[in-house]
């Protein structure tokens, strides 16, 4: 079962030292970055299932790219 309750004894570090993860990279390293930390962070979870319901969590009200306003072409 996902824990989405606080569970950090310092958040704000851990915050902090997601920022300086990215500080002085681009757009693409930084998306390289979060992708390879999501690797690791799942491979340390283990639990398939788990790792499941956090995606479907993460997912939650985001629409599909095309399907709202964030995507608008003109003619």
């Amino acid at each position: 079962m996902l824990n989405t309750e606080l569970n950090l004894a310092a958040p704000d570090d851990v915050y902090e030292a997601l920022v300086a993860l990215h500080r002085d990279l681009t757009p693409e390293q930084s998306r390289l970055v979060n992708a390879k930390l999501i690797l690791l962070l799942a491979n340390h979870v283990g639990d398939a299932a788990v790792l499941r319901e956090a995606m479907a969590k993460a997912r939650e009200g985001i629409t599909p790219a095309g399907q709202d306003s964030t995507l608008r072409t003109t003619a």
